[in-house]
């Protein structure tokens, strides 16, 4: 079998109109690559959502190799603003341009094109398993987590795994993931009794408690941060009240905050601080406040180690560049991954993703394989 040409194979993902939660065909491109490469590949939809899931090698070998992605993308936004087709998967002057180029249809195209030619060429002791999903920009609720819900019925396992979503925030090389921190994002109805703003006696106007109960959410300090992970942030997003009248004192009044947390604190923890907040609040005005809470993902860390060093060799050996180990950004699928088997992250310089003109470097695809290659090799040496 031919080298797989990650770059044609990007391409071929990029014009695949997939935006979350829509797969269009992505998934089926690589399904049928896979399984000619002597991949054994099943389907683990749910909710509507297409996840494949591609081994090679035998089943439940204690060296598993696994590589995490997605192949759905954000919206376009205006097309009007593109300077090339939002799916065309154009090529100027060695810059591939089209949603998905960077988050993370070369990611994945790179790690599938390196697992064939690997098996290919060198078959593995032990086993390679993609696990990709067509859920992971939208709420992930049916994405990765219905992936390893069905390895865990099939008793499918990987050993470790590395998910490639872009890590790099610079050049090549610079920075890759060995933890994330935590998300969630709490929502606060404070109630008191609507009134004549002539008359404020006869009303409970809710925007004084809430205006303090943001000002001690926002002023407090979290954490210091620890050793592998900066401090812990909460962010104001948003305050409304709906209240168009200038002569009306509302009776209700809303707020969001946004938090981004450490290993120093867990989801639940958190909660719990917020609610005492509320509710010390609410005794002292005198009002309900309502407190509805999401956590999206837990910290997690996978201590620098055997996988790291691993992933930090090849990436220092293909690129020239000794990556740094962080856990900054935003969440991603390793949230869900980490349960499952120690996980990290490393792919492209993640600059335009999401962007109007997201683009990638061709040549960083290539690199982007040659690195997942060498991982492979020296994995499995």
């Amino acid at each position: 079998m031919q080298p797989v040409d990650s770059v044609a194979l990007t391409a071929d993902l990029v014009r695949c109109a997939s935006v979350t939660p829509d797969d269009a065909g992505a998934l089926d491109v690589l399904h049928d690559l896979l399984s000619s490469a002597g991949f054994d590949c099943a389907w683990a939809d749910r909710g509507g959502i297409r996840n494949l899931f591609a081994r090679f090698g035998p089943k439940g070998h204690p060296r598993t190799f696994g590589f995490n992605g997605h192949t759905d993308v954000v919206p376009i936004g205006n097309p009007d603003d593109w300077s090339a087709p939002p799916f065309g998967a154009e090529v100027r002057d060695g810059i591939m341009y089209g949603r998905g180029t960077t988050d993370m249809k070369s990611g994945v195209a790179a790690f599938a094109a390196a697992a064939i030619d690997f098996v290919t060429q060198t078959p593995p002791d032990g086993a390679i398993i993609l696990a990709i999903t067509g859920d992971e920009e939208g709420d992930a609720i049916d994405g990765t987590t219905a992936l390893l819900s069905y390895m865990d019925a099939q008793d499918e396992a990987m050993s470790v795994c590395l998910v490639g979503e872009p890590t790099c925030p610079e050049t090549m090389g610079d920075m890759m993931k060995i933890g994330r921190r935590g998300s969630m994002t709490a929502w606060f109805t404070v109630t008191g009794v609507q009134g004549h703003s002539a008359y404020p006696h006869r009303a409970k106007n809710p925007l004084p408690p809430l205006m303090r109960l943001m000002d001690k959410l926002a002023t407090h300090e979290l954490d210091n941060g620890t050793d592998h992970f900066d401090p812990s942030t909460l962010a104001v997003v948003t305050v409304d009240t709906g209240n168009l009248a200038t002569n009306v004192i509302p009776a209700q009044a809303r707020a969001t905050v946004n938090i981004r947390f450490n290993d120093t604190h867990s989801g639940d923890s958190l909660s719990a601080w917020l609610k005492a907040q509320a509710d010390a609040v609410a005794v002292g005005y005198g009002v309900d406040i309502e407190v509805n809470i999401k956590i999206s993902g837990e910290s997690f860390l996978t201590p620098p180690g055997p996988l790291s060093d691993l992933v930090a060799k090849a990436v220092e050996a293909e690129t020239g560049v000794a990556p740094v180990l962080s856990t900054s950004g935003g969440t991603s699928d390793a949230r869900f991954v980490k349960d499952h088997c120690p996980v990290v992250e490393f792919g492209l310089v993640g600059q335009s993703m999401h962007k109007v003109d997201e683009h990638v470097c061709v040549d960083h695809i290539r690199q982007l394989k040659s690195t997942y290659s060498r991982i492979l090799k020296d994995y499995f040496e």
